[in-house]
């Protein structure tokens, strides 16, 4: 039986994080995920944890703390947003390239410039070839599932990778809602003691850490992190079934909302969700067959599981809250046509920009897209596939 709470993402990630009870957390006050490690340096000052808690001057000495401490044997965790996860970049790239399982939680933000603090994904999105796991959250209910389960996953013999759990900047990280909690005698067996097969303070052992990898040997270290990247799906499949027995919870690497039979869908990622699935009703009280994608697991990216997922319909909008300013649409629109071309499922497909900067997505916006649709569906042309919502004209 769960513990009913009432709190806010980050609250949520904080109690997650004094549940796992790692080794070490280092950490660098951000805006808007300063909250998790102040919640959680509460913990380790009551002693409700036995953390070493390292407080940094940086977000790159953050990540840096955390590849010295996994890199000597211990469990370590971190938390940042937007500039943040800028300042750590060439520490997120060597965390990732030495196998490290190290979780973060990533609470979107847009990366300056301009300077705002407020939500988009351009932070995730920036880092998505980075050889990180990245499980998104709609709500406070799957960011505190997402790092329950997080540790399993990239700790696993057949992973070793790092992973971050993303939640919406100030919509779900400083938004109160329900949530059942986990008791925590259930989260430590579940999570488990972390004891890694190679590490520095090992002295049967002796091994290097970050050494010069010079032409003979980089491909194959690169090969071997996308196998261990491919080799997460399993796990990270495997993981949610176990968490499924535990809570009664189920996560796939993607939600499908009234989809089986749809004609028209939308795919997007975190709290848009939530907004688009009561378009989506309200749409079938109308008799419009909509439907939703939301993806989870954004990498690795299911590709061949969301070709078949999408394959049956007469029109797509994929939704990105950050714009690759690449002329032809974001980050998620790519990945998306990309396994439906391979996956030869040729389904009409627009790309949709929202909520820059934080700018409010409204069920009107929502309307605005699913109403395009269908007139794709109707015309059986797409004037422009590189559209946004929400933008002023």
């Amino acid at each position: 039986m769960g513990i009913r709470e009432r709190l806010s993402g980050n609250e949520a990630a904080a109690i997650a994080m004094k549940q796992i009870n790692p080794d070490v957390v280092a950490a660098f006050p951000i805006t808007p995920s300063t909250e998790i490690p102040q919640y959680f340096s509460t913990f380790v000052s009551n002693g409700s944890v036995d953390t070493e808690f390292v407080a940094v001057e940086s977000e790159h000495s953050a990540m840096s703390a955390c590849v010295g401490a996994e890199s000597a044997g211990a469990r370590a965790m971190t938390a940042t947003s937007a500039n943040g996860l800028s300042y750590m970049w060439e520490m997120i790239y060597i965390a990732s390239s030495l196998r490290l399982p190290i979780v973060m939680s990533l609470v979107n933000r847009a990366v300056s410039g301009p300077l705002n603090i407020h939500c988009d994904h351009s932070d995730a999105m920036g880092a998505r070839d980075s050889g990180w796991i990245m499980l998104f959250s709609e709500n406070n209910q799957e960011a505190y599932d997402n790092l329950i389960m997080a540790h399993r996953i990239a700790e696993h013999k057949d992973v070793l990778l790092p992973l971050m759990v993303c939640q919406d900047g100030f919509i779900t990280s400083h938004s109160i809602e329900n949530i059942e909690l986990i008791e925590d005698d259930k989260v430590k067996e579940f999570v488990g003691t972390y004891h890694p097969e190679h590490y520095l303070l090992n002295e049967k052992e002796q091994m290097a850490v970050g050494p010069l990898d010079v032409q003979p040997f980089l491909f194959e270290h690169k090969y071997q992190q996308a196998e261990a990247m491919r080799n997460a799906k399993k796990v990270i499949a495997d993981v949610a079934k176990d968490f499924e027995k535990m809570t009664g919870r189920k996560y796939s690497f993607f939600e499908e909302y009234m989809l089986d039979d749809a004609e028209i869908a939308i795919v997007c990622m975190n709290s848009t969700a939530g907004t688009a699935k009561t378009v989506v009703d309200e749409l079938r009280t109308n008799g419009v067959k909509a439907g939703l994608l939301k993806v989870r697991m954004f990498r690795p990216f299911p590709a061949e599981e969301i070709a078949e997922a999408l394959g049956h319909l007469k029109a797509v909008a994929v939704m990105d809250r950050s714009d690759s300013l690449n002329g032809a649409g974001g980050a998620l629109f790519e990945d998306v046509v990309s396994s439906m071309y391979v996956g030869q499922k040729q389904v009409p497909t627009v790309s949709y920009v929202y909520g820059i900067g934080g700018r409010d997505t409204t069920s009107k916006d929502i309307y605005e897209v699913y109403s395009y649709l269908q007139d794709v569906v109707k015309t059986g042309k797409i004037d422009n596939p590189y559209r946004y919502v929400g933008l002023r004209k």
